[in-house]
């Protein structure tokens, strides 16, 4: 029996809600089935992680806490996990029908695993929060930001250090099941005279799907974003594209600053993270060319 390859794929915001949507759940669902689609056919050769981002939904969750006095505000930590549940049934039931629609579904099993990641108390992060979150307001209140939208709540990034259920997706994948996991860059926590402490802060996806890709030892990170490619002087006349970029001109460009706050710059940070920990393959590509850029005909390829 050949051995499959374990191929890690984390899906970005777009993947449920775009740009001019109000997120309902019938945008959502039909915006995952493309991607997922992709996904049910590469399960024939590989083995499967679906990671995915969880910022509108979050945001949804917040706005509903500030609009009501009636019931109990919930922490960060919570609503992280109620976003992994929500998305994670709209991944799970698309995945079923693709399968079905391939005749997989009696070969294929699948699982959302509710997943927490492990921080540092003394990452730097907490001491300049920089993640905006929640609703916006029109006058500043403390703890707050100005940005596009109006004044809102910054909370800590911290870097992610494990994931804490990485042993249980190993065994779910040796076991021919499909796992999503890592929503939302997992709950951030961390433990203390044997207690699990939640943690107001938001991790990265992307950097957090990274680390588990290490953690089960993936062989492929896909991180699916707006865009096809990673480009220098985006948008700009001398914009270039890349459909190689090694390990080493990344860190360049980044140091450089061509990849500032709210870009690409987490997503090629994990990258180089995932390829330097021994990663076989780590790409960048547009949410409709998963397949594509797994056989080397679309996306940025990152090399060492």
């Amino acid at each position: 029996m050949i051995k499959m390859k374990k191929f890690i794929v984390a899906l970005g915001g777009n993947a449920l809600i775009r740009k001019g949507q109000r997120g309902t759940a019938e945008e959502q669902f039909s915006n995952i089935r493309m991607p997922i689609r992709q996904i049910a056919e590469l399960s024939r050769d590989y083995q499967i992680v679906i990671t995915h981002g969880n910022g509108p939904q979050s945001g949804n969750l917040l706005l509903q806490q500030e609009s009501c006095d009636e019931v109990p505000k919930m922490p960060l930590s919570i609503i992280g996990a109620q976003t992994q549940g929500q998305i994670g049934f709209m991944i799970e039931s698309t995945l079923d029908e693709e399968l079905m629609r391939l005749d997989l579904d009696k070969e294929k099993l699948f699982i959302t695993v509710l997943s927490y990641t492990a921080v540092s108390r003394d990452d730097p992060a907490f001491q300049n929060p920089t993640k905006p979150i929640g609703p916006a307001y029109e006058e500043p209140q403390p703890g707050f930001v100005k940005t596009s939208k109006g004044w809102r709540r910054v909370v800590p990034s911290p870097k992610p250090h494990k994931i804490y259920q990485y042993r249980e997706i190993k065994h779910l994948l040796e076991n021919n099941f499909i796992v999503i996991a890592c929503g939302g860059g997992g709950i951030p926590v961390y433990k203390e005279d044997k207690l699990i402490h939640g943690v107001e802060a938001v991790i990265d996806k992307d950097l957090a799907t990274a680390k588990l890709g290490t953690q089960i030892g993936a062989d492929i990170l896909l991180i699916a974003t707006d865009e096809d490619r990673v480009a220098l002087n985006f948008g700009k006349p001398d914009e270039i594209r890349f459909d190689t970029l090694s390990v080493a001109d990344a860190k360049k460009y980044l140091k450089e600053g061509q990849f500032p706050p709210g870009s690409m710059g987490p997503k090629i940070q994990a990258c180089i993270n995932f390829l330097e920990d021994g990663g076989e393959k780590a790409i960048i590509t547009s949410i409709n060319n998963i397949q594509d850029a797994l056989q080397g005909n679309a996306g940025t390829n990152f090399t060492l």
